[in-house]
């Protein structure tokens, strides 16, 4: 339990650092006008909100130290 805490936990302040630094993102795709069978749609690239990084930093450290802290 105590290593799979820390694991966790490194795993999920990487995805916020990852997400910080710009190097998450992802593709919407959305449908601007539809007329009959044609379709024309506009792809976006995006990247996740940096709250949302920081808070799994925060996240992330309070996990690695739970489980260092954690007594058998």
């Amino acid at each position: 339990m105590k290593l799979s805490l820390i694991i966790v936990g490194v795993i999920v302040a990487a995805l916020g650092i990852a997400s910080v630094t710009g190097k998450l993102s992802f593709q919407q795709k959305d449908e601007v006008a539809k007329i009959g069978d044609f379709s024309a749609t506009v792809e976006k690239q995006k990247s996740a909100p940096q709250w949302l990084g920081i808070a799994a930093i925060v996240v992330g450290g309070v996990l690695v130290l739970g489980g260092a802290l954690k007594k058998n």
